[in-house]
């Protein structure tokens, strides 16, 4: 689905990212300490770095093929926002269908727009709400109406930021179970194509919660690429967090046990 070979990225002529390669065909967790490039990584993903080496979807390269169709296939998900306009839950929803929309002679909403905008509302349990002002909502709401329209886009990849890392517990299940939902397809249809959630998380059990395929970064590379189970077991975390991570993780369930 998604390929990146030998690519590298950064800002002013510094590159931050390295000689990454990676093949994405479900979803798919990135962990590591802060600043060794994972947000950089999703950011030359979502071809709003320049990145050198080779990016391909499909088959395609991302030198083949414009902005528009790029972002057609890749959406993004950051934390939440700080500054918002007050437009309704389903206005803002709507604003997931630009590209969709600036193609039409009008520019009004399709009768298959106003569908997709309900089902994406549907598919985080937020219909109920589509009247509502955004700047009314709580910080989970806010964040599930940004998911919507995130969905409305109807990319095959979504990329997360963090997207969980300022809710609460519960909210931060409900997003990811929905992110699940919809890479298996059951959330709603998409019209072809098989779909992919990359997540960038501080939060260890989120990021294995999302997917059990890990990439761990430090220091702008990949050290390690594969599944949660077996990167544990060689003591990679170990390393890159220098610390006993799954000592304190049972550390922590000891605690909770006690309860």
């Amino acid at each position: 689905m998604l390929t990146l070979e030998n690519v590298s990225a950064g800002y002013g002529g510094t590159d931050v990212i390295r000689n990454i390669t990676m093949e994405v065909m479900g979803n798919l967790s990135i962990i590591g300490p802060n600043g060794c490039g994972k947000t950089t990584l999703l950011k030359t993903i979502a071809n709003i770095l320049p990145g050198k080496g080779r990016m391909e979807i499909s088959g395609k390269s991302y030198r083949c093929m414009k902005r528009e169709e790029i972002s057609l296939n890749i959406a993004m998900l950051s934390q939440q926002p700080g500054i918002y306009f007050a437009y309704s839950v389903y206005d803002t929803v709507m604003m997931g269908r630009y590209l969709y929309l600036k193609k039409r002679l009008t520019g009004n909403p399709s009768r298959e727009d106003k569908d997709i905008v309900i089902q994406s509302l549907e598919a985080v349990n937020l219909l109920a709400e589509k009247d509502r002002d955004i700047t009314k909502l709580s910080g989970g709401q806010l964040q599930r109406v940004f998911l919507a329209r995130v969905l409305a886009q109807q990319p095959r990849i979504i990329l997360l930021d963090e997207p969980t890392n300022h809710l609460d517990l519960k909210c931060q299940t409900e997003i990811i179970e929905y992110l699940k939902n919809w890479s298996s397809n059951s959330a709603m249809p998409r019209q072809e194509g098989s779909r992919a959630v990359v997540g960038v998380m501080h939060d260890i059990n989120q990021a294995i919660r999302l997917s059990d395929h890990l990439i761990v970064m430090k220091d702008g590379e990949i050290i390690a690429d594969g599944n949660a189970n077996n990167i544990i077991a060689d003591g990679v975390l170990d390393r890159v967090y220098e610390m006993d991570v799954a000592h304190y993780m049972r550390s922590s369930y000891e605690i909770w046990k006690t309860f």
